[in-house]
């Protein structure tokens, strides 16, 4: 950084004292709203408007040509604290050539481990478990009484999508002597050599008497993944009609749900509108499927009038914050290989300090390298 200028951030979310603390120590003057809550839009673009050259956004904020023409001639880059970016608008953000990052990589164990906890939770019970000790209703033990649970291990799950999370999704499920049906709504996102490195797992922990039942893992058509498993857990990209000819919108709604066995469950952690809810509440409600665990929601936070509320459903049905990603390194920690608030703060830094040579293209975190290419 040179010394005449002093680069200005706001950040519209805290990210933790340690990847506020660098950009400080860079030199940069950083601005960050407090909340909890989102600023409002109209805050924002005051912010870009004042002539700030990065802005730190979350999944909340709306960022589109509103934005970016408050910033016009100031505003050098838009560091999203998400794998995701729904919330960006990337036709925009290429029109007016700002670079935009996510922090992928650094989220996937976290989230694929907190899907395999959710299946297990929603599985065995663990919520009506616990109520009725807290709630002084279970009577005595017995053998099958009040209720019973379902095993992870042995049974079959579905993967739908085998990107970076799915793939950490299988190799946990690998763990647990799972069979597996992968689907990819995409065939060019099929990772054959990840899937055979499995089987061969698989084969090696039988043949070395480690699991007693052989195993099986492969690739199958969506239809056969829904019929044939007893878990399915969804890794899909939010793509909407118009952006793509294969959308997620709403790829798990009433006609798909009926593909399901009356016994499976389905788990959510990827994005919120890839789910029908009201079909999924539906068909919770009239046992369709045996339950649901969803991590993330159409509209968050979740608004109380949500057919997934319904206390008629609420055994069956294990709902959380948006929490997949939520530990302790992979949320706060300042080295951009292990934390998504290093891995932002890295981002803001390498295009204010022109690191690789200045080049967007070049930078691991920018998105929309597509802007800038020749």
């Amino acid at each position: 950084m040179t010394d005449q200028k002093r680069f200005r951030v706001f950040a519209t979310s805290r990210i933790g004292d340690p990847a506020e603390n660098r950009l400080r120590e860079c030199g940069y003057e950083l601005e960050v709203f407090q909340g909890p809550e989102a600023p409002p839009k109209k805050l924002i673009i005051e912010k870009v408007k004042s002539g700030i050259d990065a802005l730190i956004t979350t999944l909340r904020d709306p960022i589109d040509a509103e934005i970016f023409e408050a910033g016009k001639g100031s505003l050098k880059v838009v560091a999203q604290i998400a794998v995701g970016f729904d919330n960006i608008n990337r036709a925009d953000a290429n029109t007016y050539k700002i670079p935009f990052t996510n922090t992928a990589d650094v989220l996937t164990e976290a989230t694929a481990e907190f899907a395999f906890f959710m299946m297990g939770m929603l599985a065995r019970k663990m919520w009506q478990s616990e109520r009725l000790v807290r709630e002084q209703k279970w009577p005595s033990w017995h053998p099958f009484l009040p209720f019973l649970g379902d095993e992870v291990t042995g049974k079959t799950i579905a993967i739908i999508g085998t990107g970076r999370i799915g793939l950490a999704m299988i190799k946990k499920c690998s763990g647990f002597d799972m069979n597996m049906l992968c689907y990819d709504y995409d065939p060019a996102y099929h990772n054959d050599k990840y899937i055979a490195a499995i089987r061969d797992l698989m084969d090696l922990r039988h043949a070395k008497r480690i699991q007693k039942e052989k195993t099986w893992i492969q690739y199958v058509e969506f239809e056969e993944a829904l019929n044939g498993a007893d878990y399915v857990s969804i890794h899909v990209p939010l793509l909407r009609e118009g952006e793509t000819d294969k959308p997620t919108y709403h790829f798990i709604n009433e006609k798909t749900l009926k593909l399901m066995k009356p016994t499976a469950y389905l788990v959510n952690s990827s994005r919120g509108p890839v789910v029908d809810e009201k079909a999924l509440a539906k068909a919770l409600k009239d046992k369709v499927i045996a339950g649901a665990a969803l991590d993330v929601f159409e509209k968050e936070p979740l608004p109380p009038d949500s057919p997934l509320l319904d206390p008629e459903i609420a055994d069956r049905t294990r709902l959380f914050h948006h929490f997949a990603s939520g530990a302790q390194i992979t949320r706060l920690s300042v080295d951009p290989d292990k934390g998504m608030a290093g891995r932002t703060a890295q981002a803001v830094i390498d295009v204010l300090e022109g690191n690789y040579g200045g080049d967007p293209t070049k930078m691991p975190y920018v998105v929309n390298k597509e802007a800038f290419m020749p």
